[in-house]
């Protein structure tokens, strides 16, 4: 299964939507906790489904089981990027909500997970596949666009 991802931080809506278009993704998973915020300019969930339809032919759904809750999110703040302790539990919420039972390895195909962070080094849509991939014996084959 072929499962990419993306963040909108530090692009323009032309390298966003390319990108996206050229990979061939069909469905975007918004991993946000929050979608609706008006700093997501063109991402923001009133108008990103339609863009992406418009633009790419991809579909759009957000799922927040597979984002951090806001104490997680304010705990890391609050450690000043403790990139390890936000790791540690945002990887123990996954397998509290038991996720990979959740969401089945075929979902992913050609689709393009969707956070805000920029690089995804640092952010939790690469661990999402991270954890899943741990589940599902590495089904998943990721590219970070």
């Amino acid at each position: 299964m072929n499962v990419m991802t993306i963040g909108f931080t530090k692009t323009n809506a032309e390298n966003f939507f390319g990108r996206i278009k050229a990979a061939g993704v069909k469905k975007v998973i918004d991993v946000r906790l929050h979608n609706s915020s008006q700093l997501a300019g063109f991402a923001k969930a009133d108008d990103l489904p339609f863009f992406l339809k418009e633009l790419c032919g991809a579909d759009y759904t957000h799922e927040p089981l597979l984002a951090p809750t806001e104490e997680i999110i304010a705990a890391f703040k609050k450690q000043k990027g403790d990139w390890n302790v936000f790791r540690e539990a945002f990887l123990g919420l996954m397998a509290e909500r038991k996720i990979e039972s959740q969401f089945n390895a075929e979902m992913f195909d050609d689709a393009c997970l969707l956070c805000s962070e920029d690089k995804p080094h640092h952010c939790h849509r690469t661990l999402v596949c991270d954890y899943l991939n741990g589940k599902w014996g590495g089904r998943l084959s990721v590219r970070h666009l």
